[in-house]
């Protein structure tokens, strides 16, 4: 996967999620101040692993708001990955997050893509873990083929961000294994 080759991967997630800080965040290295995404952010990142891997990602974050929901299975299509996004600390939109995640997860076209979920905001007093997170969201309840990560993150520190791209980049890898071996 490294080389000039890019990934494609699609940023998901309800509007305030912290989608487009998380990806500046990628990007610049540091704290970069957003404002609610209205349409998409495209940007390129590169990440190097901890085995000294460099892999180049084209990261599509999309707006979260519910008029825009229904394009994101077109950003989809031509995605080798899923960044799903969620506020650990908004409790009552967990449920929200879940049913679009399903959604979109269940969408024929989209079927089996990766997903790694950011359980974002863990510096923010109240935040569910990970745990609680992939709990809520029923990750479990997903079909044995659905490929999936859920990594504990802060978009404003950086906290868990680079694992979590890593690990996008394994499910992808082991997704690609996989369809090689039929």
């Amino acid at each position: 996967m490294g080389g000039s080759s890019s990934t494609q991967v699609t940023m998901l997630g309800l509007d305030s999620a912290g989608k487009t800080t998380c990806l500046y965040r990628l990007k610049f290295g540091q704290y970069t101040e957003s404002r609610p995404t209205v349409g998409f952010n495209c940007e390129k990142i590169q990440v190097e692993n901890s085995s000294g891997k460099t892999s180049n990602f084209t990261v599509w974050d999309v707006g979260g708001h519910d008029k825009t929901r229904p394009l994101w299975k077109s950003y989809c299509r031509k995605s080798d990955g899923i960044i799903y996004v969620v506020d650990s600390t908004d409790k009552e939109r967990l449920e929200e997050a879940k049913v679009e995640l399903v959604k979109i997860l269940k969408a024929p076209e989209i079927a089996g893509l990766p997903v790694v979920i950011l359980a974002n905001k863990q510096d923010l007093p109240g935040s569910l873990s990970g745990s609680d997170v992939e709990s809520v969201l029923a990750m479990r309840e997903l079909p044995t083929s659905q490929l999936w990560h859920v990594e504990p993150t802060c978009g404003v520190t950086g906290e868990g961000l680079e694992e979590a791209v890593e690990k996008i980049a394994d499910l992808i890898e082991k997704k690609r294994k996989g369809k090689r071996k039929r």
